[in-house]
């Protein structure tokens, strides 16, 4: 229970011992099956990228690689403070989704192992170096935002009865065994089941807590402040900050070394569109299920005489980290045993599914970009022993961020403004071919400079002396400090990171006419059903270049015309886009 806060008890009635039993019966599985798909480990290919998954797998590998439990504690946490508008913690990402239509396809056509591979064909070696050492810190710190957000769950889920550092340490002891036997085979296939589970663990909890309130009818006539209803409320989710976080969103997808293996690891690109595209439409259910259930704790609250609003700021942060785990301790034990293990079998699922993807997408950029550039005269079976012990230290590096930051949220801040540095060089060198080595690293070097910059006084306080700086809301109050409000900030450094980039580009040496039409060469041109990729980035000498017609070519810009697939993909999408939106502004106001 969570110190300092008096709980609402509903049907209380602890961890059974079935509870457990179902609890390690799901670990111990999960680990025999992804053993067993290391046995049919042939080569580096099929440790990194295997090629050769359906629709139906690739779906639940984007899902399960996208959603996790730490994930429901920030929507959760963030709707039980602020109300509806905490669900753009994560809905962020549904106005990127359309794009994931377009973007699948050209990943998939770089008949690639890694992400570094593309900045590699695109620009040098050194730039798929800074992007394997940048894509490895990125994911050390995802796997422990993630295994934080996990221990947190499981702490609250069992009344304190396991430990969240324990949590953590079982959870990656257990997907490390399975992750670095089967590699990224082993990860696509337990994520179809541990898939199956997450959604089970967004929405098992939901009809407990909505009958227990008297449905959202209850919910609106127990919740006075109407902004704690609204989907854009005054306060710091307002339309500028989704709209710049979406843009960041965009820009850094590109960038997540995972990213390549949801996009690229099925038989065609169509496999990686409707794997990418349906995952993350399914994620955006599970999103929905968790601010529900989290609005519908705040009116349990109420009902039961501890509104929110009455807790000091550290008991209302505890309270609202923990809220998740703590609906389910107080309703499921009481319903049936077995019920509470299901949910922590379910939350596990849901980080193991996607710490496994992070460390294998991790491991692939160390064996793949670093180590086998330095040592080129060594077989598929050193590398792929390279790949197991890499992905235990990266690991390894995951749990010492879990276990040295402070907070899930805290986490989370420092995860997202990483990718987008790099997410910047893929972009305007995939639409502009004048992009030069130079101005890759000025790009990178230089959003990392402003994101420094902006996080000190000296800049914070010069931004408080602008004239009108409170009406443009400039700054935000967190807590006790003052910092650059969240989509100011992405705006500085992308912009900064970008002008750098371009102006640099200019003055240097450009990229090679041959290289950058090898690259361009792969990026428009469609897999062929049964190719073969012999050597990465290489175009099979069965499949024929296409000549792409432009939509825009000029001044270095080359924009392709899209095809008929993508347009109609594309817009078919946003129509899935706004049902989502209308469906949950509809339930929510419903009686």
């Amino acid at each position: 229970m969570l110190s300092g806060v008096t709980l609402p008890v509903a049907a209380t009635a602890g961890l059974h011992p079935i509870d457990g039993l179902v609890v390690v019966l799901y670990l111990i599985g999960i680990t025999i099956m992804g053993i067993w798909m290391g046995r049919r480990i042939t080569g580096l290919d099929d440790f990194f990228m295997p090629r050769k998954f359906g629709k139906g797998m690739m779906m639940m590998h984007a899902f399960g690689t996208g959603t996790a439990s730490d994930q429901a504690v920030t929507v959760s946490s963030a709707t039980f403070r602020t109300g509806l508008s905490g669900i753009w913690y994560q809905w962020l990402w549904l106005f990127v989704t359309p794009f994931y239509w377009l973007i699948a396809p050209i990943f998939r056509r770089f008949r690639a192992i890694t992400t570094a591979d593309v900045y590699e064909l695109r620009y040098d070696r050194s730039v798929a170096v800074l992007f394997a050492i940048v894509g490895i810190a990125s994911m050390c710190i995802k796997i422990g935002l993630m295994l934080k957000g996990a221990g947190a769950l499981v702490d609250a889920g069992t009344g304190g009865l396991i430990d969240a550092d324990v949590a953590i340490i079982a959870v990656t002891l257990m997907f490390v065994v399975y992750g670095a036997a089967g590699g990224l085979g082993a990860a696509i296939v337990t994520d179809y089941i541990q898939g199956i589970l997450t959604i089970a663990f967004s929405f098992m909890l939901l009809p407990f807590i909505l009958w227990e309130v008297g449905g959202m009818s209850g919910v609106r006539e127990t919740i006075s402040n109407d902004a704690m209803l609204s989907l854009v409320a005054p306060g710091k989710i307002s339309w500028f900050f989704i709209i710049m976080m979406s843009f960041q969103a965009l820009v850094g997808i590109v960038a997540q070394p995972f990213i390549m293996g949801v996009c690229a690891a099925g038989k065609t690109e169509w496999e990686g569109r409707v794997g990418i595209v349906g995952g993350n439409l399914i994620k955006r259910l599970c999103t929905a299920a968790w601010s529900i259930t989290a609005i519908a704790a705040v009116a349990w609250y109420i009902q039961n005489g501890n509104a929110p609003s009455q807790l000091d700021t550290e008991s209302l942060k505890r309270t609202a980290d923990g809220i998740y785990g703590e609906v389910a301790y107080t309703f499921l034990p009481g319903l049936a045993p077995g019920l509470l293990g299901l949910f922590l079998a379910a939350l596990l699922a849901g980080v193991m599914s996607s710490c496994d993807s992070f460390m294998i997408s991790s491991a692939a950029l160390f064996t793949e970009n670093i180590y086998k550039p330095l040592r080129t005269e060594v077989s598929d079976k050193h590398c792929i022993w390279v790949g197991r012990l890499a992905s235990i230290l990266v690991v390894a590096g995951g749990v010492a961020f879990a276990f040295w930051v402070p907070s899930v949220v805290k986490a989370l801040e420092i995860w997202f403004m990483i990718a987008p540095m790099m997410g910047l060089v893929f972009w305007i060198g995939l639409f502009w071919r004048r992009m030069t080595v130079a101005g890759a690293w000025a790009t990178t070097v230089t959003g990392f400079f402003a994101w420094w910059v902006s996080t000190q006084p000296w800049f914070i306080n010069g931004l408080g002396r602008i004239p009108g700086s409170q009406s443009l809301r400039l700054l935000w109050a967190e807590g006790d400090k003052i910092v650059v409000y969240l989509p100011w900030q992405i705006l500085f450094y992308s912009l900064a990171a970008s002008a750098v980039g371009i102006v640099v580009s200019l003055f240097t040496r450009p990229v090679s006419p041959d290289k950058l039409n090898r690259f361009y060469q792969l990026s428009r041109t469609p897999v062929q059903p049964g190719e073969e990729v012999l050597q990465p980035c290489t175009l099979p000498t069965t499949t024929q270049a296409v000549d792409r017609p432009m939509l825009i070519r000029a001044g270095g810009l080359e924009i392709p015309m899209p095809s008929r697939t993508s347009t109609i993909g594309f817009m078919t999408i946003w129509l899935f886009v706004g049902g989502i939106i209308g469906a949950f502004v509809w339930i929510v106001s419903s009686p």
